[in-house]
């Protein structure tokens, strides 16, 4: 035919590396038709054959059907179009499994029951507005009736996690476990006392100023990264140096009503829940992790109670 090589299906089996059958299933649907037959009716096939051969094989191990695969090789439809539909069609599959893996990664983790693999399972299918709606609750409870403090619209959004629209394994666990934080009653109503002492400490007049959880990390943070022992001697600095910081910036002198104060803030800062969800938001947002506080407050609530005299019996 021409003078151009014809090949049969064995020979066709031997250069595409596919079996005899599969071939003949092919020719037999039309997706690779034979160019001619032999005088004893075997089916031939030229080199073009062989190159449709070789993209119907590329095209069945990426998953394409092969209703697609035969539009694709009588050129009903062009091959960058199937490929970009099946790309998103991938993308679509990859996150679904993705949800799916970190499920039960977490619920293998916890050892988790039906139920609670239930409730994993339906915050991680929750839709972009859903996840805000529940984002939105939690914020709304922690700041409510302090929305008109100068400092909260810049705390409200470093407290809101944005869980992108491919995320990683991680970022899905990091939202599971903080959605979970967000719906806990105990943990709402402790970031509430701790927003509300956060306005309280800025409602002084003056300049915006750290609060009182601020001077106490930054104050502390040489004496853990030292292994200092909160009750030991050469603590009494750190304690003088906080306090006196502490007193300046509200305008008060250093007393025991102070004192108290200072260890009730800190009370609500120590929750380790509180670092907990800022881990997880640094993880969504893709933010850089920032220092722990509840460490540094334990270590000064311990600090200054060892200060303190004995309440009277």
């Amino acid at each position: 035919m021409n003078g151009k090589p014809l090949y049969t299906i064995g020979d066709l089996a031997g250069r595409t590396g596919l079996s005899v059958k599969t071939i003949r299933y092919y020719a037999d649907r039309g997706i690779v038709p034979p160019t001619d037959r032999s005088p004893a009716g075997y089916r031939l096939f030229d080199a073009e054959a062989v190159a449709r051969l070789e993209l119907v094989r590329t095209l069945r191990e990426l998953d394409v059907d092969l209703a697609t695969v035969r539009r694709v090789v009588n050129r009903e439809v062009t091959l960058p179009e199937v490929a970009a539909a099946h790309a998103e069609a991938l993308a679509v599959q990859i996150r679904v499994l993705r949800l799916r893996q970190a499920v039960l990664t977490v619920a293998a983790r916890r050892g988790a029951g039906p139920a609670e693999v239930d409730d994993l399972h339906r915050l991680a299918q929750l839709t972009t507005r859903e996840r805000g709606n529940l984002v939105g609750d939690f914020l709304n409870t922690v700041f409510a009736g302090l929305r008109d403090q100068p400092t909260s619209p810049g705390v409200v959004v470093s407290m809101t996690p944005s869980l992108p629209d491919e995320p990683s394994t991680e970022q899905v666990e990091a939202w599971l476990e903080l959605a979970e934080l967000c719906q806990d009653a105990s943990f709402r109503a402790g970031m509430r006392r701790l927003a509300r002492q956060h306005a309280a400490d800025h409602d002084v007049p003056g300049l915006p100023r750290p609060d009182a959880v601020a001077v106490v990390r930054d104050a502390v943070a040489p004496a853990l990264a030292a292994g200092l022992d909160p009750t030991a001697p050469e603590a009494d600095a750190v304690v003088a140096r906080v306090i006196g910081r502490y007193a300046r910036l509200r305008g008060r002198p250093d007393d025991a009503d102070l004192r108290e104060r200072l260890l009730d803030r800190l009370s609500v800062a120590a929750d380790p829940r509180r670092d907990r969800y800022v881990d997880l938001l640094s993880v969504l947002n893709g933010w850089s992790t920032g220092d722990a506080v509840a460490p540094a407050a334990e270590w000064f609530i311990q600090a200054l109670r060892a200060r303190m005299p004995e309440p009277a019996r």
